[in-house]
């Protein structure tokens, strides 16, 4: 009978030393998912129209875009060209994983195939892929945290079997100030650094804070010198937003 009761008792501890190692874990998991939520909210909002403007830097030559915005949480976004004059009118349309652009000059809707999901968005740094998936970390990655400092978390995120994405790996750095990005790393499927992407310059927008400077800065041998700034300007968040903009016949009729 002695022998059965230390018997139970060293399989009840075994259990509970068990549980106290998986729970720490489990807590920085969940403690790790719910900053990248917060992070996605406050990029997102639950609507948003912005200007921007970009501008693109390549050794030979600097050029520059502007564009204004409309999006609907993180599945509908839209946005048209206004400047340049041989650009203005293109409009691009997002509505979930899929995106469509209408050309004026041809006058003709193109919808974005996967094939083209790596490919320079506007001849800038940033993708097309970068419009589509950019609020889908949360859905399409593990997160955990690396380090914990008193102003920043430093996330990294690791693609699920599932989901199909583009990089290896993403690391983050996160203000705790504003449970915003403050730099984002890109890597390949050999831990290679593709590119890096700092926010910067957050600024108020009635009640939300977000980062009106963007800098997409390449880490390929091949592209340095190559740089795209993004600037936002007269943002506002959670105001009304036409449903209108989220349809495809929506791309020509914006565009004049």
């Amino acid at each position: 009978m002695g022998q059965h009761r230390r018997r139970h008792r060293a399989t009840h501890l075994a259990i509970v030393a068990m549980l106290l190692t998986l729970l720490p874990v489990s807590s920085f998991a969940d403690e790790a998912a719910e900053i990248i939520k917060k992070v996605e909210d406050n990029l997102n909002g639950k609507t948003a129209t912005m200007k921007i403007t970009m501008t693109v830097k390549t050794k030979r030559a600097e050029r520059t875009m502007k564009m204004q915005s409309w999006s609907v949480g993180k599945d509908k976004s839209f946005i048209k060209i206004l400047y340049p004059g041989k650009d203005k009118g293109i409009t691009f349309l997002k509505m979930d994983n899929s995106m469509w652009q209408y050309v004026p000059r041809i006058e003709k809707t193109i919808k974005i195939p996967a094939s083209m999901m790596l490919q320079s968005w506007m001849g800038s740094d940033f993708s097309n892929d970068d419009l589509v998936r950019e609020s889908s970390i949360s859905e399409d990655y593990t997160v955990r945290l690396l380090n914990e400092t008193e102003e920043v978390y430093t996330a990294e995120l690791l693609p699920k079997e599932e989901a199909a994405v583009v990089w290896g790996k993403i690391v983050m750095d996160i203000s705790k100030q504003y449970y915003l990005p403050s730099k984002v790393r890109y890597f390949d499927e050999e831990g290679m650094l593709i590119r890096e992407l700092a926010y910067t310059e957050v600024q108020p927008f009635g009640e939300r804070f977000y980062p009106t400077k963007w800098i997409m800065d390449p880490k390929e041998p091949e592209k340095a010198g190559h740089q795209t700034v993004m600037e936002v300007s007269d943002a506002v968040f959670d105001g009304p937003v036409s449903a209108s903009y989220f349809t495809k016949r929506a791309l020509k009729r914006y565009s004049d």
